[in-house]
């Protein structure tokens, strides 16, 4: 390492936001705030609680070189919306239960390494997402793209129906079982509502049915799975998948397929029938009938009708050179 680059690392100031409810606990903070010391980092750590927001506690962000969400998707996905469009560089630290932004980006999770990440890791801008639902619900505020209701960020996905109710039944569980609590709700919700979707799509109008409408940024799963593999999180367009499906089991051929993507070397096979995919930048769900919410595995008290918006660059990752 350069002499520079050592002198820059000495001389950073680091903002740590830190959810306590995390499902991995401390998840290895300590070691990686002592890697930050032994370079004589300054670090700021604040404390996710009931009394402080996430956009009340990065006011002063841009007084930090580096702001470190710890926590899993949703934290993530909250300090990403509340910096979205200034530039600060976000350090994503894997402390949930599937920690997926940090599986897209490469994140490593030995504490170590992540400190030498933060350190000196490359510096990439990424698209995020803009949900908004019609509700006087507490949320992050109205935004100019949704003016009349509550407005919250994503970094992964969101989506309405069979997703939202593994989200709903696994938020009870991963708490004593971890990832294995989402395998759980799958087997409690074999069976769930279809639905006649009409989306509009960048101002088209579409008419379709099934169990759930995902949409899409980042498009990896866990075991290393993807939804689409035409999805590019800094491409400026979502991909919105439909599962055109009665029923759970019927989406396995689509999960065989993404299984296959591993071993396909650029072939990728068809994402199969049950899968109808569409790219927007601008999408409104409606459903009948109308279907819980999730967004980064947040649960929302909301269903349907619900917009979500691309926000093109407007999330800034440190990530592995």
């Amino acid at each position: 390492m350069s002499s520079s680059a050592e002198e820059q690392s000495n001389n950073m100031r680091i903002l740590a936001i830190i959810n306590l409810k995390s499902g991995q606990g401390d998840a290895g903070v300590y070691d990686y705030l002592r890697k930050l010391g032994s370079h004589e980092a300054e670090v700021v750590i604040r404390f996710l609680g009931s009394k402080r927001t996430i956009a009340s506690m990065v006011e002063d962000a841009r007084e930090f070189d580096r702001v470190v969400a710890v926590g899993g998707d949703g934290t993530v996905s909250g300090v990403c919306y509340a910096l979205r469009n200034t530039g600060v560089p976000i350090v994503v630290y894997p402390a949930g239960t599937a920690n997926l932004v940090a599986l897209n980006i490469g994140v490593p999770t030995e504490p170590t390494a992540l400190a030498e990440m933060t350190l000196h890791g490359a510096i990439r801008a990424f698209d995020m997402g803009e949900i908004c639902t019609p509700d006087s619900e507490s949320g992050d505020e109205s935004t100019d793209t949704c003016p009349l209701g509550t407005a919250r960020g994503f970094v992964v996905g969101a989506g309405a129906g069979f997703d939202a109710k593994i989200m709903e039944g696994a938020d009870r569980l991963k708490h004593t079982i971890g990832f294995g609590g989402y395998i759980v709700a799958v087997f409690q919700n074999l069976a769930p509502t279809v639905s006649k979707f009409h989306l509009t799509l960048d101002g088209e109008e579409h008419e379709t049915e099934g169990i759930a409408v995902l949409v899409v940024n980042f498009a990896k799963l866990q075991w290393d799975l993807s939804i689409t593999h035409k999805s590019d999180p800094s491409d400026g367009v979502f991909e919105v998948v439909v599962a055109r499906t009665r029923n759970a089991v019927e989406l396995l051929p689509a999960v065989w397929s993404a299984i296959l993507d591993r071993t396909s070397k650029g072939a990728y096979p068809n994402r199969s029938a049950g899968l109808e995919i569409h790219e927007a930048k601008e999408i409104i769900i409606r459903a009948k009938p109308p279907l819980s919410l999730q967004y980064d595995g947040e649960v929302l008290n909301n269903t349907t009708p619900v917009q979500m918006t691309v926000l093109p660059g407007a999330v800034t990752f440190v990530t592995p050179e």
